[in-house]
């Protein structure tokens, strides 16, 4: 449906067409720099979002049955820059952002709550910068542990699980602090794009279907046989609760089932449907 509503979009307004979904590919860099030159002088506004998508603002089903909804999810960002780069980024080469002009939007740990505002709620607001005009096609950012403040971890996801009579009240404390590069912003509208006066917006978005699964999609799916599920987990609660750390389930899962977990956080870090390397912390 997302493919569909891009290439409607582009079609639309005469962007460039590129290939797209988890699985999608980088604009060129001819598509992303050459074909829009927007005047260089003045400035204007990039709005930077934090997404947690519907699996997080509305609940979902796991890949083994269970109902998961979520009363809040706390990331915490730092360092996050946009880049125009030249040429493209793609961040499944072996390559590095290639940076002709670039702005800080986040110097600092920023803890939010990507379930805040209820289901329909809009993607959550990090901050806004001025910035020179151009087409901020990369985005890099790191998750880290907080300094101060309540949450004490890089990510912390409090919810419920049910599954036929068992309700699991759940705190996963998950204290992974990662770092991505990202290409350009891929989903039903285009983002990055700025010229002066003008606002536009960049996402870091989390797809947390990569830890639990997702009951809709086919059980052989990649987005299935690469998730650990909420099975596993389940089995650690007490009367009802499940409150653990990173190194507590580290210590309790199974080697195999760690693994899957570890691999899933890692590939949390999207732009929309745009892939993201992960580089060191």
């Amino acid at each position: 449906m997302v493919k569909q509503q891009v290439l409607l979009t582009a079609f639309a307004i005469g962007l460039p067409l590129f290939t797209l979904g988890c699985g999608g590919t980088t604009p060129s860099d001819e598509e992303t720099t050459t074909s829009e030159s927007p005047s260089t002088s003045g400035s204007g506004t990039i709005t930077l979002v934090a997404n947690g998508e519907d699996f997080v603002r509305q609940g979902f089903v796991t890949k083994d049955g269970w109902q998961v909804d979520f009363d809040h999810v706390y990331v915490t960002l730092n360092d996050v820059t946009a880049y125009q780069s030249e040429p493209a980024f793609d961040p499944d080469q072996d390559q590095d952002i290639q940076a002709k002009n670039e702005v800080t939007l986040v110097s600092e740990p920023t803890t939010v709550d990507l379930a805040a505002g209820g289901a329909e709620a809009a993607p959550i607001q990090v901050t806004e910068e001025k910035a020179s005009p151009g087409m901020y096609n990369a985005l890099a950012w790191q998750l880290v542990t907080p300094e101060a403040g309540d949450v004490n971890s890089a990510m912390v996801l409090e919810g419920t699980a049910q599954k036929e009579d068992r309700t699991i009240d759940f705190v996963l404390n998950l204290d992974k602090p990662l770092a991505y590069q990202c290409g350009e912003y891929v989903g039903d509208a285009r983002k990055g794009f700025l010229e002066a006066d003008t606002q536009t917006e960049l996402e870091t978005t989390f797809h947390f279907d990569h830890i639990f699964g997702d009951a809709e999609a086919p059980a052989d799916d990649a987005i299935n046989t690469g998730a650990v599920g909420f099975d596993p987990m389940a089995e650690l609660a007490d009367n009802g609760s499940l409150n653990v750390d990173l190194a507590t389930l580290e210590q309790e899962l199974s080697p195999e089932n760690y693994q899957t977990l570890e691999k899933a956080i890692q590939g949390l870090g999207h732009v929309g449907e745009g892939h993201c390397k992960e580089t060191e912390a």
